[in-house]
């Protein structure tokens, strides 16, 4: 979480281009809640958290599916699976929301992949 804090204040529009989508992929308080939950269970994705910029800017679209039932996905039409092969850490899975209406894509998580 503090991470983010420190993010935001250094990137006031709360967004990074994505080169791949050709689209900004916005950073909002539920990117925050869901990745801190995900990645203080797990050391290699809080590694990848702090390579938030490539991860945003570089990751690769994988498929898009629908959105789960649950509360957090409601305000989003479709989730977005992306990949990126992060040095040092390995493959990391960003799920991007597509929001009704606008079709903003909010940064919903950001995980490691294990390696088995």
């Amino acid at each position: 979480m503090h991470f983010y804090q420190e993010w935001k204040t250094a990137n006031p529009s709360q967004r990074v281009y994505n080169k791949v989508l050709k689209d900004y992929i916005n950073i909002r308080q539920i990117s925050i809640e869901e990745t801190a939950r995900h990645a203080s269970k797990r050391y290699l994705s809080t590694l990848a958290v702090m390579q938030l910029d490539a991860i945003l800017s570089l990751a690769r679209p994988v498929r898009t599916s629908k959105v789960e039932q649950r509360r957090n996905q409601q305000q989003f039409k479709a989730m977005l699976t992306m990949y990126y092969n992060c040095p040092g850490i390995g493959g990391v899975k960003l799920l991007v929301g597509i929001r009704h209406k606008t079709l903003l894509k909010v940064q919903y998580c950001i995980t490691a992949l294990e390696i088995e």
